[in-house]
């Protein structure tokens, strides 16, 4: 059966309960209906919700050269005229011009340094990832490949076993052009370049491992580089977003309260040390040769937004975080009070730690932040010792380090930061306060576990707005079984059936105490396979959250693209072989942040935490009219919006941003006229439209 048939098909079914219609046209056009009702009754003919989550990408970095369907229009770097279409600078390259900056004698964290100056030619950026992928991963033969992650169809399988960049790590990618492994290393014009080439010698094709940029809370803010100084007509915001590669050159991701090396340099050299980043985050894809064509494919048969954030700035734990509760959450003490984390003091592990985040400058250098960072734990092989983790911080507190400066741009804006006093709000990434089994990871003194984990949280998620109102749920994380036999995750990076590549830091209901202790809230908890299966026989729950495995999850330097579209084509092409299924679902596709890479969009501020940048947004349903782009202003929390509004729910707390109302036209299509705001995505579909 055709896609076309199908959609007929679903609309007739549609029109033939003139009452549901009725309601639905009713819900349409305004306030939702019966909000608080516990009924599984839906506001739209979708009955099925996924959200495919990747890792790490822009809207630009990806989409940066799209053009779209006649009708339509798209806001990237090609139609700025930032680039032309084979990816060679545009006549407004200049709109995308980055900085670097001296913060030296600034005493404290400045996200929007005035002392700027313009790169002649960006630092070089930096190789990463795998050198050669047999010897890096162990993943040598497809057999290898097949038995280590089960979420790929067979020919996407075999990108497992290539795209090694054959390069020392943390030395110019001269595989990029305008990047060479000798002096000058790089002559790259100071703003986006094409990572990807088959025309040179500098060889980068598409499927190639590619190093990682920084995408941190603090970092972020300043890569951005927002004022009310800067603000305009056209960006309300004041972002800027021109010191990206200076933010990698200078603090890169933290060094958990180290001192700066006496040999540290922000460009390349081989006798000094550096971030190991250089200009990765100014890198784009280019579709217009050939690059990520399943999510070319997608946009052009399906919907997409160029207009959806990353809803916390920086990186991965915080942003699903918010896709869970629609907020952040606070370090708490065992009866679910606000308190303080730990500082400069000594952990069950060792120490001291210092687990506040202080971005404020070393005296003496430019930008090296005094304690920011992943922590430094031992027993995990990538350090020596335990210290560090600068992650959280009391923005209801302006002498707090970094938070001063962040809250005045915030209020010159009249946005509340939305931060309560004496809450420390975690804004990186920690593991989560349950392990997987139900039992408290914070309070585990396992010489194997990280004490750089949160405990477990009493806010309200999704989750338990879900089943209140008897609305079935599920999140599906890749490798989840290989994860509850492994909790320590000593396996991880395994290859075979010991592989266990399970992202915890990903799961937002790992932190929430009422999922974690409840055995009938746990077992929503589950592996890939079981998605896989519910596809197949019919039983996939009304809303279901699905996580790839870290081969799979798209992630630079650890995975790649294509690799992320191969999980996303399983789970569509599942789908659609169901047709009764495929008929009332929508697929939804986008990323946890955009990964430190840069993005020409506009940002609005929300509150303190966010927003980020744009990242992508895949919406793929029969109810979606082929190659639409929705310009209306979306975060990761109109998933949750979206949710609420179909099966009639209300927001998750008083405080949630669920609670902020959707856009009205502005200037701009790309800027609320009631900022803040956020869409729910209802946007994106054609309900009852041919």
């Amino acid at each position: 059966m055709t896609l076309k048939h199908l959609r007929q098909q679903a609309v007739d079914c549609l029109r033939a309960g003139a009452a549901f219609v009725a309601l639905w046209q009713m819900s349409v056009g305004g306030a939702l209906l019966a909000q608080d009702a516990p009924s599984q009754e839906t506001a739209s003919p979708i009955q099925h919700v996924i959200l495919i989550i990747g890792e790490n990408r822009t809207f630009d970095h990806i989409f940066a050269t799209y053009r779209p369907r006649r009708g339509e229009s798209v806001d990237n770097l090609l139609s700025k005229g930032i680039i032309k279409a084979d990816g060679t600078p545009g006549p407004k390259y200049s709109l995308a011009a980055q900085y670097s900056a001296d913060v030296t004698n600034s005493p404290a964290y400045d996200p929007s340094p005035s002392n700027k100056t313009l790169y002649s030619t960006l630092p070089a950026p930096l190789a990463g990832g795998p050198g050669n992928v047999c010897t890096a991963n162990g993943i040598c033969t497809l057999a290898d490949a097949e038995s280590s992650e089960n979420g790929l169809p067979i020919e996407y399988s075999l990108f497992l076993l290539s795209g090694g960049t054959d390069l020392t790590n943390r030395t110019p990618d001269s595989r990029i052009t305008g990047v060479s492994q000798t002096p000058p290393y790089s002559t790259l014009m100071p703003g986006p370049f094409q990572l990807t080439n088959t025309y040179t010698s500098d060889m980068f094709p598409y499927d190639s491992y590619a190093a990682s940029p920084v995408h941190r809370f603090y970092q972020m803010w300043q890569q951005l580089d927002c004022s009310a100084g800067h603000t305009t007509a056209a960006k309300p915001s004041g972002c800027l977003a021109d010191l990206f590669p200076w933010v990698e050159v200078t603090v890169g991701a933290g060094a958990n309260g180290k001192p700066q090396p006496a040999n540290f340099g922000t460009d390349y050299s081989p006798s000094g040390v550096t971030t190991g980043e250089g200009s990765t985050s100014m890198g784009f894809y280019n579709m217009r040769k050939g690059d990520a064509p399943y999510l070319k494919y997608l946009a052009e048969h399906y919907a997409m937004s160029d207009n959806y954030h990353q809803a916390v700035m920086g990186g991965t734990g915080a942003n699903h975080i918010m896709l869970g509760f629609a907020d952040a959450i606070a370090f708490s003490d065992s009866s679910g009070n606000p308190a303080t984390p730990p500082h400069n003091q000594t952990t069950f592990a060792g120490g001291p730690v210092d687990e506040i985040e202080n971005p404020n400058p070393v005296s003496g250098t430019n930008n090296w932040f005094t304690e920011d960072g992943y922590g430094g734990f031992g027993n995990s092989g990538l350090s020596t010792g335990v210290y560090g983790g600068g992650s959280y911080s009391n923005c209801a507190d302006t002498a707090q380090p970094g938070v001063g400066p962040i809250v005045s741009y915030l209020k010159s804006l009249k946005i509340d930061p939305n931060c309560e006093k004496n809450h420390y709000y975690l804004l990186n990434n920690y593991n989560p306060g349950y392990f997987g089994d139900g039992t408290n990871a914070y309070t585990n003194t396992n010489s194997a576990n990280t004490p750089f984990t949160m405990p477990p949280t009493s806010q309200r998620s999704i989750a338990d707005v879900l089943s209140a109102h008897n609305v079935s749920w599920a999140y599906y994380g890749d490798q989840w079984n290989a994860y509850l036999a492994d909790p320590y995750q000593l396996n991880y990076g395994a290859v075979g059936a010991a592989s266990d590549q399970y992202c915890n830091i990903c799961n937002p209901f790992q932190f929430s105490t009422s999922v974690m202790t409840n055995p009938s809230m746990r077992a929503n908890l589950q592996d890939t396979e079981n998605l896989y299966s519910a596809i197949a026989n019919g039983t996939l729950p009304a809303v279901s959250y699905v996580k790839p495995s870290g081969w799979v999850d798209g992630h630079p330097a650890s995975s790649k693209l294509d690799l992320f579209e191969g999980f996303v084509q399983k789970i569509v092409d599942a789908v659609q072989s169901n047709p009764t299924l495929w008929a009332t679902t929508a697929i939804l596709v986008t990323f946890d942040e955009g990964g430190g890479y840069y993005d020409s969009g506009y940002v609005q501020p929300l509150d303190f935490f966010g927003d980020g940048t744009r990242i992508p947004m895949l919406a793929i349903s029969p109810f979606t009219k082929p190659g639409h782009i929705s310009h209306v202003y979306s975060d990761h929390v109109s998933v949750v919006k979206f949710i609420e509004r179909n099966w009639r729910l209300g927001p998750v707390t008083g405080r949630s941003r669920d609670n902020l109302p959707n856009p009205t036209k502005g200037a701009s299509p790309y800027v609320p006229g009631n900022s803040p705001a956020i869409g729910d995505l209802f946007d994106l579909f054609s309900f009852g439209k041919e």
